[in-house]
């Protein structure tokens, strides 16, 4: 959680939005991008994707089998 908090609070810093402005365009609630940033760990994907989507990125489930092969 703590780099998808840096990494939400860095870009939205980038693009000179307060919280409670990108929250608005993300179509969140403020209270969902303070929990991000502070790397809170309550939050529905489909709300973190919300956010993310404003920087085109979103999180999907990862099989953490298929992970741990991978980094081989």
């Amino acid at each position: 959680m703590k780099l998808l908090a840096e990494f939400v609070k860095n870009r939205r810093k980038e693009v000179n939005l307060t919280q409670k402005a990108f929250a608005e365009r993300a179509g969140v609630a403020l209270t969902v991008v303070r929990k991000i940033e502070q790397g809170k760990t309550n939050l529905t994907m489909e709300k973190v994707n919300l956010v993310l989507s404003m920087f085109g990125h979103e999180l999907a489930p990862v099989n953490s089998k298929e992970l741990a092969h991978e980094t081989r």
